[in-house]
């Protein structure tokens, strides 16, 4: 090779270096970095990687998959301490008649958060099926779970918002509104039973829940969270006083998942 050759060479390879100094590709889906082996043109490409922590925060356009999770510029984002009746789901309305409730949330969702954009989640984790589990807010500052479960579109999931939703649900199943029109099972409920084993056909029926839930969760002089379920000793004479935080459940499993015991008798 030349002089003239070498020095060309030198002169190319020295651009390139400095036009690539200083850049940072980690997080540039789109940057390319020529490889240097072999003295090839070849192109290699830097992935970005996917990073969340608590108090980040993703916003945008969003598109209802159903009634507890969105999609915002391509990631799925999972409202946080709520359940909603799934797509295939079935309930009761009013008259005993049979209807998609999950359906029914889905487009009641995408409804309201159309007359607010954009949506703003804050991350709280990343759940077992790789979504972003987050808060969620309209562009109006309106809880998203918050207005879901007034609506009577979801339930409150007290195993994940430690009972946050709770006087929501009181008031939607005081109001007969949504789910609380007529009968359904919970969400979570529904999803065990579609994956329980064929040969478990015989097991008893999961409880269908309603606004006319019997149980009645109350706290002691001690602090004690006790249910007490029809037919019990105490059940007839005890009062239940929302303002304390009591309040009525509609199966043993939801007072149990939010906190309350059994009572011996």
């Amino acid at each position: 090779m030349s002089v003239r050759s070498i020095l060309v060479a030198t002169i190319i390879a020295g651009a390139i270096g400095f036009s690539l100094a200083g850049r940072d590709f980690s997080n540039d889906t789109s940057a390319e970095v020529p490889s240097s082996a072999a003295g090839s043109a070849k192109v290699v490409k830097v992935a970005k990687a996917k990073t969340a922590s608590d108090g980040s925060t993703i916003s945008g356009r969003a598109s209802v998959i159903d009634g507890d999770t969105i999609e915002i510029t391509g990631t799925r984002v999972r409202f946080n301490g709520i359940d909603a009746p799934e797509t295939k789901q079935l309930c009761k309305d009013a008259k005993g008649k049979s209807y998609r409730c999950g359906q029914v949330a889905s487009k009641a969702l995408s409804t309201w958060l159309a007359k607010s954009r954009p949506v703003t989640c804050t991350f709280v984790e990343w759940d077992r099926y790789g979504r972003f589990v987050g808060d969620c807010y309209r562009a109006d500052g309106a809880s998203v779970a918050k207005w879901l479960v007034l609506e009577g579109h979801a339930l409150d999931w007290p195993r994940h918002s430690g009972g946050l939703y709770a006087s929501d649900q009181d008031e939607a199943r005081a109001s007969g509104k949504g789910i609380w029109q007529g009968e359904f099972e919970p969400p979570w409920e529904w999803r065990a039973a579609q994956q329980a084993p064929q040969q478990e056909v015989s097991s008893p029926p999961a409880r269908l829940l309603s606004g006319s839930c019997a149980i009645k969760g109350n706290i002691s002089k001690k602090g004690e969270r006790i249910y007490h379920v029809p037919g019990q000793r105490f059940y007839d004479e005890t009062v239940i006083t929302k303002s304390k935080g009591e309040r009525m459940f509609c199966s043993e499993g939801e007072a149990r998942a939010a906190g309350w015991r059994r009572a011996r008798q």
